[in-house]
């Protein structure tokens, strides 16, 4: 399909909209809306969270009479399902609107094929400008729906050197700082956008973080989620401190502020695949993981992490400081474990590195 210049910058005010509701639609995707008459914009929108009206809902709302003949623009393919709200299909064609494009169709299949509605009663529908962008906004959502899982980010904070802890000494397995503050506050942000943020036992024994978003505003918490395969967390961890937190052990037990659920591997652990089953069935479309070393090497060897989130501060600790991942040694570099760089900035002092399992 042909899209004009015009379209393209319709489509990137849509995408800016949905964007608003990045720390609150979960575990809705987020979405925006633009409807024109022309090249006048007569209505914005953009889904605020689940239960809320949808983006197509609050922009034609705002154009009123004037979408009767419009073109609207959405970042997500109209919804063909009646959910919390309505179809949005059937409102834009009592509405009589003209013309919609998304840019991607939507992969829920509850919600799919609203174009093809739209399309047979006579609404020109397009899809395709700026899909990519509107996926990377949506990757956790698209991933729970095409996978049955949540997209998993592995955030690790280190030096130079790969190393993450201290290694010796009465201090050993402590973290806290090794990274600078323009860090750790970009690090919230990501802890903000995610459903929910996964830590293990060993961490809670070592920092006892609460992993709570702090550095910047957000309406939500996300669920924080512990992985204690023997579950020895103690009912003083900070992580229980107001709740909603969910636990994931082998073995059976209560642990007053958390709920327990036993999912055990044949090796006496939790399993993980199966643990992002069960967290995806719950909503959770993007899980962030901020954890040592020992989980992000079973993580990782397990096939559980899509993406990377490194924070590297120009420092080294040395070679009996703890590493990023505890990975069996390979017996040649064919085998090692590739990753795709995708960007690569400077936070304050510090270099983030996102890369892609």
């Amino acid at each position: 399909m042909t899209f004009t210049a015009f379209d393209h910058a319709m489509m990137a005010r849509a995408l800016a909209l949905a964007e608003r509701g990045l720390y609150t639609t979960t575990p809705n995707p987020r979405v925006g809306c633009v409807v024109t008459q022309g090249e006048t914009v007569v209505g914005e929108g953009w889904h605020e969270r689940a239960g809320g009206p949808h983006a197509e809902v609050v922009a034609i709302g705002q154009a009123g009479a004037k979408a009767a003949g419009a073109t609207a623009y959405v970042t997500l393919e109209p919804c063909n399902h009646q959910g919390r709200t309505p179809p949005c299909v059937d409102l834009i064609l009592e509405k009589k609107i003209k013309r919609v494009v998304a840019a991607m169709l939507d992969p829920n299949p509850e919600a799919a094929h609203g174009g093809q509605k739209l399309a047979a009663a006579g609404v020109r529908f397009e899809h395709g400008l700026k899909e990519e962008e509107a996926r990377e906004l949506n990757v956790g959502f698209v991933s729970r729906m095409t996978r049955g899982r949540p997209w998993v980010r592995m955030k690790i904070a280190a030096t130079l050197d790969g190393r993450t802890a201290l290694g010796e000494g009465p201090n050993a397995g402590k973290s806290q700082w090794i990274t600078g503050p323009e860090a750790r506050q970009d690090g919230h942000r990501w802890r903000a956008r995610a459903c929910a943020v996964l830590t293990g036992y060993g961490t809670i024994k070592t920092d006892d973080p609460r992993l709570t978003v702090r550095d910047v505003e957000t309406p939500r918490q996300p669920l924080r989620v512990i992985v204690d395969s023997r579950l020895q967390t103690p009912e003083s961890a900070r992580m229980l401190e107001g709740g909603n937190v969910l636990l994931f052990s082998a073995v059976p037990g209560k642990l007053k502020g958390a709920e327990i659920v036993v999912l055990p591997n044949p090796d006496g652990k939790v399993d993980l695949p199966k643990m992002l089953a069960e967290l995806a069935r719950r909503g959770v479309n993007e899980l962030h993981v901020e954890t040592g070393s020992r989980l992000n090497g079973s993580l990782v060897r397990e096939g559980c992490v899509d993406e990377f989130l490194l924070y590297l501060n120009p420092s080294f600790l040395g070679d009996t400081a703890q590493g990023m991942l505890e990975l069996p040694g390979f017996s040649s570099l064919d085998k090692r474990i590739k990753v795709a760089l995708t960007s690569l900035d400077r936070v304050g002092g510090d270099i983030r590195i996102l890369a892609r399992a």
